[in-house]
C-alpha cells in the first residue's frame, strides 16, 4: 500500500500563551487516536505551534484502510434448514434482510451451536475521506476552557480560525475544517513577512515558514531563546533566572525570537530581590539576572518578536515600562520601614485566622508559647524562638506582602534585619513556610524549625478540634501537606521526639483558650492524621508499599516515633536487596502462618528436648545472634541489626527442610513453636518481612 506525509496547519489569531503547548500536544495526540481507531498506520507524527499556529506533519501514513471483511450473524444451521436440506423462512427472512442469494450464505461456528451468516466485503475508505473528519474530531476534543464563535462561522475554537492547510504530498485534501476550505496557502510572520506562502509540498512546511521568519517548531525556539539569554547573560558575568512556565510562556509568545538585554537603576537593588523578580516575571515576562552568589544584578532580558533596526529603542521602551513598576515596589518598602514590624500586632488582632480559632494575633500568641515547648526538642534557643513566632505574621500586614503575596516571610526576614534583629530570629520568619511543597527545602536555622513545626501543630491542632477533617479532595487550610511537612522536619533534623511530644502541647494552648471542645478526641483524630501520611510520604520517594506495611503493621507503633519509623523503613529498603531477603521473607510468612494457626506456648525453648540436628543449629544460631542484635536494636541501628539477621537464612532453611514442627508428640511441637516464635520475635523487633513482595 502506498503511503504519504500529511501537513496539517490551523492558523488562528495569537493563541493563550500559556495553554499553547498543551494545546499541540493534545492535537497530536487525538490525531494520533484517530487515525489509529480509523486502522490508518503512520510512521509518526511531528506537532509544531507558534503564536499564530498549530500544526501537525504525519509520515508515512496509509493512503487507506484495508479491505476488511464483516460478519453478519443468522439463525443456527439447524433452524436455517428443514429435513430436506431446504431454506427455512428464518432462513429466507435472513437472506431478505442481507439483500444476499442462498449462494452467498456460509456458516460458522459460535460456540457449541453452528451458525449462518453473510460474510460481507468491506472496501477501506481512502485516506483523503477519513482525514477531514479525524482532525475535525481532534479539534473538537482540545482542552479548552472556553470557546469562542468568530463572524458568522457557527463553529467554535479557543481563538477565531484564520486559514487551513491540508495537503498530502503535493495535494491539497479537498476539505473544510473549522468552516475554512483547506487549501495550501500559508501565511509568515505578522509583521516581517505577512503575505501569503504557497506551499509546495508537505515537507517545505518548515523551511517556507523559517525563510517568512517563524521559527513553527516550539522546541526549536526555545532552543534559539536558551541560547540568545545565555549569551546575553554571560556577556555581563550573569546568570539568567529561567523558570520552566515562563520559558515556555515567553516561546509561546514569539514567532521570531530576538533577545535583548536592558537595565535598571542600581537604587532599586535595595528592595527585596523576591519583589523586583516577581514583578519582572510575572508582569513583564522578563528574564531577571543575578551573580554566582544568587544577587540579583541590575539588568533583565526581553525576548522581542522583532528584529528590529533600532534595537535600542525597543530595549529603551522596556526600560521605561519596568521602571513604574521597580518604583511602587520600592514604594512600598520604604513605607513598611516607617512602622516597626513589633507594631503591626494591633492590625494582626483585626484580621481573622478562622472565626472559631481567633485572630492571626490569637495565633501568634499560641504558636510563641508552643515555639517555647518546643525548643527542648528542636534544640533552639527559648528567646528567640519566642521573638521569632511573635514576629512571624506581622510582614502579613506590610504594604510590600499586600502587593506580593507569594513574599510573606521573606519581607518580614527583610524587615528584621533592617531592624537589628540576629539571624535565628530574622530567617525564621522566611523558613516558617518550609517546605512549601513535596520536595521543597528545609528551615536552616533551628529557630526556623521550630516556628515552622508549631504554626503547622497550631493549625492542625486546631482545625481538628473544631471538628474540620479534610474530606475528599477538599482541604482547604492544606492539613496533609503541613502534616508531611511536620513529618518531614522532624525525621531530616533527626529530632528523636514522639508525636505526643508534638501534639499535646499544641493541643494544651487551645484548652488555655477554651476554643475546642473535646481535647481527647482531637489528639486520637490528629495523630491517626498524621500516621496516615506516611505511606503518602514514602510513596512520593519512590518506596514500595510492601516495605512501608512491613513497618507500619507490626503489632507495636513505631508510627509514634517519626524518626524511628524512618529509620526502620530504611533498613527494610537495605534488607530488600541482599540476596538472602526473598528467602527469609519467605520463611517469615511460613512462621507467620504457623504462629497464627497454633498458640505459642509460655516458656522459653527447652534445649534439652532439641532432638533434630537442624532444629539444634537454628537454636545455637539464635543464641550466638541474639546478643549480637539486640545492642544495635537498642541503638536504634537497625539496618546493621537486619543485615546481622540476613545470617540466619541456611539454618532457617535448613530447619524447614529436616523438622516436622507439627509433630505427633505434643512436647516436641511445643518446643519448636517456641523457637519459631523466637525467630519470629527477633525479626519483627525492627519490622514484619513476612510482608515483602519479591
Amino acid at each position: 500500500m502506498s503511503k504519504h506525509t500529511v501537513l496539517f496547519e490551523l492558523g488562528c489569531e495569537e493563541l493563550p500563551p500559556k495553554s499553547l503547548k498543551t494545546l499541540r500536544d493534545a492535537l497530536q495526540a487525538e490525531t494520533e487516536k484517530g487515525l489509529k481507531d480509523a486502522g490508518l498506520a503512520f510512521d509518526s507524527i511531528e506537532a509544531y505551534a507558534a503564536p499564530r499556529r498549530l500544526a501537525l506533519k504525519i509520515i508515512n501514513v496509509d493512503a487507506a484502510q484495508a479491505d476488511t471483511q464483516k460478519r453478519f450473524d443468522g439463525p443456527a444451521v439447524q433452524a436455517a434448514y428443514d429435513a430436506e436440506g431446504k431454506p427455512t423462512k428464518a432462513l429466507e427472512g435472513f437472506m431478505r434482510g442481507q439483500g444476499i442469494t442462498a449462494d452467498k450464505v456460509s456458516t460458522f461456528q459460535a460456540g457449541k451451536v453452528e451458525k449462518v451468516c453473510y460474510l460481507k466485503d468491506v472496501k477501506g475508505q481512502n485516506l483523503d475521506v477519513l482525514l477531514p473528519q479525524i482532525l475535525q474530531t481532534a479539534l473538537d476534543n482540545l482542552p479548552i476552557a472556553k470557546r469562542m464563535r468568530s463572524a458568522a462561522s457557527r463553529t467554535e475554537f479557543v481563538r477565531p480560525v484564520k486559514w487551513v492547510v491540508l495537503l498530502k504530498d503535493n495535494d491539497v485534501v479537498d476539505a473544510t475544517i473549522q468552516d475554512h476550505k483547506a487549501g495550501n496557502v500559508t501565511y509568515g510572520h505578522r509583521f516581517h513577512a505577512p503575505e501569503a506562502i504557497t506551499l509546495a509540498n508537505a515537507d517545505a512546511y518548515l523551511d517556507a515558514l523559517r525563510a517568512a521568519k517563524v521559527v513553527a517548531n516550539f522546541e526549536e525556539r526555545q532552543a534559539i531563546i536558551d541560547q540568545q539569554v545565555k549569551a546575553l547573560a554571560d556577556e555581563v558575568n550573569a546568570i539568567a533566572i529561567v523558570p520552566a512556565d515562563l520559558r515556555d510562556e515567553v516561546t509561546a509568545l514569539v514567532e521570531w525570537p530576538v533577545a535583548l538585554r536592558a537595565s535598571f537603576e542600581e537604587r532599586f537593588l535595595a528592595v527585596p530581590q523576591e519583589a523586583l523578580i516577581t514583578t519582572m516575571q510575572d508582569n513583564q515576562k522578563y528574564f531577571c539576572l543575578v551573580n554566582a552568589d544568587n544577587k540579583l544584578q541590575p539588568y533583565f532580558i526581553t525576548v522581542s518578536n522583532i528584529e528590529s533596526k533600532d534595537p535600542t529603542q525597543i530595549i529603551e521602551g522596556n526600560e521605561k515600562v519596568v521602571r513604574p513598576r521597580l518604583s511602587d515596589a520600592e514604594f512600598f518598602f520604604l513605607q513598611d520601614q516607617k512602622q516597626p514590624l513589633a507594631s503591626r500586632k494591633e492590625k494582626l488582632a483585626n484580621m481573622v485566622f478562622q472565626a472559631q480559632l481567633g485572630t492571626l494575633w490569637n495565633k501568634s500568641e499560641r504558636i510563641a508559647k508552643l515555639a517555647v515547648a518546643l525548643s527542648a526538642i528542636t534544640n533552639a534557643n527559648p528567646a528567640d524562638a519566642e521573638k521569632a513566632a511573635l514576629l512571624a505574621k506581622c510582614d502579613l500586614t506590610s504594604e510590600l506582602v499586600g502587593e506580593f503575596p507569594e513574599l510573606q516571610g521573606i519581607a518580614g526576614t527583610y524587615y528584621a534585619r533592617l531592624e537589628g534583629e540576629n539571624d535565628e530570629v530574622a530567617e525564621a520568619l522566611g523558613e516558617q513556610y518550609l517546605p512549601k511543597f513535596a520536595g521543597d527545602v528545609l528551615p536552616q536555622t533551628k529557630t526556623g524549625t521550630t516556628i515552622a513545626l508549631a504554626d503547622r501543630l497550631d493549625t492542625l491542632t486546631g482545625i481538628f478540634g473544631i471538628g474540620q477533617l479534610p474530606t475528599g479532595s477538599k482541604d482547604p487550610f492544606a492539613l496533609r501537606r503541613s502534616a508531611i511537612g511536620i513529618l518531614r522536619l522532624i525525621i531530616e533534623n533527626e529530632i528523636d521526639c514522639s508525636l505526643d511530644d508534638l501534639l499535646k502541647p499544641a493541643i494544651k494552648q487551645y484548652e488555655l483558650e477554651n476554643r475546642i471542645a473535646d481535647p481527647v478526641k482531637t489528639f486520637r483524630e490528629t495523630y491517626q492524621f498524621l500516621t496516615g501520611r506516611y505511606r503518602a510520604m514514602y510513596e512520593d520517594q519512590g518506596i514500595s508499599v510492601d516495605t512501608i506495611l512491613a513497618v507500619s503493621e507490626l503489632p507495636y507503633t513505631p508510627q509514634t516515633f517519626p524518626l524511628d519509623f524512618d529509620k526502620r523503613i530504611k533498613a527494610v529498603q537495605f534488607f530488600r536487596e541482599l540476596p538472602e531477603a526473598a528467602a527469609l521473607a519467605a520463611a517469615n510468612k511460613r512462621v507467620a502462618n504457623i504462629l497464627a494457626k497454633e498458640a505459642t506456648p509460655e516458656g522459653a525453648v527447652v534445649e534439652a528436648k532439641l532432638v533434630e540436628d537442624a532444629e539444634k543449629a537454628l537454636f545455637a544460631e539464635l543464641q550466638a545472634i541474639t546478643p549480637v542484635v539486640e545492642p544495635l536494636l537498642a541503638a536504634k541501628d537497625y539496618t546493621e541489626a537486619l543485615s546481622k539477621l540476613a545470617a540466619l537464612r541456611a539454618p532457617i532453611d535448613a530447619f524447614f527442610e529436616g523438622v516436622m514442627v507439627m509433630a505427633d508428640d505434643a512436647e516436641l511441637k511445643a518446643n519448636r513453636l517456641r523457637l519459631l516464635a523466637q525467630l519470629r520475635d527477633l525479626f519483627t523487633s525492627v519490622a514484619d518481612i513476612s510482608v515483602l513482595q519479591h
